[in-house]
């Protein structure tokens, strides 16, 4: 089985990139994607995903701004939009479909970078999800929540930790929220379950046109899973070209 993440910043731009010519080659199973920035019905023809997928959508209520989706080549029992927030679920942020015991779901943590004000929507947010983690991790279903965590755990996972100890995305209260992630309420990270290597990010800085090509990156771009699907993890790589958007690709494969 394979499980595509990405975050297209504009579906209809990722599209345009050649994206769909992309995905038909990976033979992936199920794909998410994250920054949308569409609504369902704007969408043309050609920004439809292959017939062999059915499409979910969870837009933001903003025009323009944020949305997941998630492309499927089996047909869920149930479809959740949101997770429950009366805050953030209006900014299309969560969207799960359910197979049986399994869940994939698409996820979009706000970024904290544009100011105190956001810092604060973004903690606020962890607040809330972490109760939502907890509780899928003690309901015994299987999991595999992917998207942009927005949210470097470790030194390895960017290019220069020391200077951005004190930058969103690093900062301390960030990293150890996903140290408890994987620590009491017991998920794992499925990318670094088989790819321990340094240099592995999927996100680089667009206010340098040069860092992608140095590979002066960020990993904000996770499938983080329950135990028993991380153990099931067999292969996992960031492709970095084509570029589709400021992000790339999180492929991840499962016996």
């Amino acid at each position: 089985m394979r499980v595509l993440t990405l975050n297209v910043n504009g579906l209809r731009a990722a599209v345009r990139k050649g994206f769909y010519e992309w995905l038909a080659g990976q033979d992936a199973d199920f794909v998410c994607l994250q920054e949308i920035k569409a609504r369902p019905e704007q969408l043309s023809e050609a920004e439809l995903p292959p017939a062999d997928y059915s499409a979910f959508y969870e837009p933001g209520e903003r025009k323009g701004h944020s949305g997941v989706a998630l492309f499927s080549r089996a047909e869920p029992d149930e479809v959740i939009h949101g997770f429950g927030s009366a805050e953030f679920d209006r900014e299309g942020r969560y969207i799960e479909a359910r197979f049986g015991d399994v869940s994939i779901a698409s996820l979009y943590v706000p970024a904290g970078t544009s100011g105190e004000v956001r810092l604060a929507a973004k903690l606020r947010f962890m607040d809330e999800f972490a109760a939502h983690l907890a509780r899928l991790a003690a309901s015994g279903r299987h999991c595999i929540l992917c998207g942009d965590w927005n949210i470097a755990h470790k030194a390895i996972d960017l290019k220069n930790a020391k200077a951005n100890e004190k930058n969103s995305g690093f900062l301390p209260e960030e990293r150890a929220w996903l140290d408890r992630v994987f620590g009491p309420i017991g998920l794992v990270d499925a990318f670094r379950r088989v790819n321990p290597e340094p240099g592995q990010y999927s996100w680089w800085s667009q206010r340098h046109p040069t860092t992608r090509d140095r590979n002066i990156g960020w990993r904000l771009d996770y499938q983080i899973v329950t135990p028993g699907i991380g153990d099931c993890a067999v292969g996992a790589s960031i492709p970095r070209e084509p570029r589709f958007s400021d992000h790339a690709p999180v492929v991840i494969d499962y016996r």
